[in-house]
């Protein structure tokens, strides 16, 4: 097991697993509309099968809400 941080949460994790798996293991609520970074670096949506994380990384799931003045 490994432990990474997702969401300021502290989380294990069995390696190798990429964040495409993340958002299914975390089920992400409208997994289209979340930006992901990794350790503060924003990532590609199309590289979220390619990332592999590491032991320690942080992931944060970003949405992005639209408003805006009365």
């Amino acid at each position: 097991m490994a432990q990474i941080i997702v969401n300021d949460e502290k989380q294990e994790v069995t390696l190798p697993l990429t964040l495409a798996e993340l958002i299914k293991i975390n089920k992400v609520f409208q997994p289209e509309m979340v930006t992901i970074q990794v350790n503060e670096d924003f990532v590609e949506r199309e590289d979220y099968e390619k990332i592999q994380l590491k032991e320690g990384d942080r992931v944060d799931f970003l949405y992005f809400m639209g408003g805006g003045a009365c």
